[in-house]
């Protein structure tokens, strides 16, 4: 039997940090503001790291709004994950994309060669493309570690068929981390549907968070969808 879900916390402060490992998070995306999650600022990411005891994934976004950065943007970036790395966190969680939404793979490359020994994480800039296969096949070879994901859909629950095909297609090559509105009401039939082994969910309302986290706890990981 597969171990259970893994619940990924997503955190914009170092109070809601420390509340969701309390919760039993398995893992911290660290944000700071912003829609959608921008860079957080090197204070917040070092006091994250000194108190945290799980994995800490830090966001590389130097602004709201897509993802076709300038040169000046993406070297914003590229100086945000040599800081993060150097901050001792586990992971850079990042997107770049063309101006016709495909991914910018050189671009992409770039950031992920910079970002190691750490994890390479890439965010919901992925629900973005316009042919989901095509871009997860493109983030596999360049060696992307994880892709946040709700399917290509609103949510993940109605991303499930979609997000159940990119679990097939991943195998061991990428780990699928869903997210998308996952509570503790619809995460056991999720579960069920795509066979995913990671979620992500926003902890900003800590008592719906480690609702979702008992819940995930419960479950015998389902076997793999066919």
């Amino acid at each position: 039997m597969r171990p259970r879900a893994l619940v990924e916390a997503c955190v914009d402060t170092a109070e809601l940090a420390s509340a969701a490992e309390a919760s039993g998070a398995d893992r911290l995306e660290l944000c700071g503001p912003g829609e959608g999650g921008l860079t957080p600022p090197r204070e917040l990411l070092e006091l994250v790291m000194r108190r945290s005891r799980v994995p800490v994934h830090a966001m590389i976004r130097p602004r709201e709004g897509d993802f076709c950065y300038t040169s000046d943007e993406f070297e914003a970036m590229r100086r945000d994950v040599v800081a993060v790395r150097e901050a001792g966190a586990q992971g850079a969680v990042f997107g770049v994309l063309r101006a016709d939404a495909t991914l910018d793979v050189d671009r992409m490359r770039v950031l992920v060669d910079l970002a190691r020994p750490m994890r390479a994480a890439c965010h919901r800039a992925f629900d973005r493309t316009p042919d989901p296969d095509a871009a997860l096949d493109e983030l596999m070879a360049l060696g992307v570690d994880l892709v946040l994901t709700s399917g290509h859909a609103r949510t993940a629950t109605e991303g499930a068929e979609v997000l159940a095909r990119h679990v097939r297609r991943a195998g061991n090559r990428i780990t699928i981390l869903g997210g998308g509105s996952i509570r503790a009401g619809n995460a056991r039939a999720l579960l069920q549907a795509t066979g995913l082994g990671e979620v992500h969910a926003r902890a900003t309302d800590t008592e719906a968070f480690a609702a979702l986290v008992r819940e995930v706890a419960s479950l015998d990981q389902p076997p793999e969808p066919t």
